[in-house]
């Protein structure tokens, strides 16, 4: 959803994100809490809400489990700058891609960008397999229950296909 500020405030526009946040190797906890505060840091982007941290075993790879979480950004950002400035921040924390589906230290995904549905060379939106992972459906749901996925519908109507997945809460 983009969201016009009310007059008196310069037409000040932003667009509601979403980002899954994952990790699995070094200090992976310590790697999302960065993350975090990164995107709050970041210029054109305001922190709104950040869902619990969940462990998730890896799935279509190895290594160690994961640490997950997703946060809901307001940004001013366009979709592309936007991605460009997560993978500054993945690199920021040294993430190499040396192939499909490799442990990381900090993977940054954009789920969801307002209502829009992209497909460019570099990104689509919504993140084509948000609904097949409960690693993002799980903590999604928990910042947004009755969010929709465009082009797909209720985020809730997904979460018993992937009830099987392992995934707990860190308290």
């Amino acid at each position: 959803m983009s969201i016009i500020g009310t007059p008196g405030e310069d037409g000040f526009a932003f667009t509601i994100a979403y980002i899954g946040i994952g990790a699995n190797l070094g200090d992976a906890r310590g790697n999302v809490a960065d993350a975090l505060e990164r995107l709050q840091r970041l210029p054109g982007c305001t922190l709104m809400a950040a869902s619990g941290l969940y462990r998730t075993a890896p799935i279509d790879s190895s290594g160690d489990d994961y640490i997950n979480a997703v946060a809901r950004i307001a940004t001013t950002l366009d979709a592309e700058a936007l991605l460009q400035a997560l993978h500054g921040i993945e690199q920021a924390h040294g993430r190499e891609r040396p192939y499909r589906n490799a442990p990381r230290t900090l993977d940054l995904d954009l789920l969801l960008y307002g209502d829009q549905q992209i497909a460019s060379a570099t990104l689509t939106v919504p993140h084509p397999r948000m609904t097949e992972r409960a690693f993002v459906l799980v903590p999604l749901l928990e910042l947004a229950p009755a969010i929709h996925i465009p082009g797909k519908g209720a985020a809730q109507d997904y979460a018993a296909s992937v009830a099987d997945q392992g995934i707990s809460p860190i308290i």
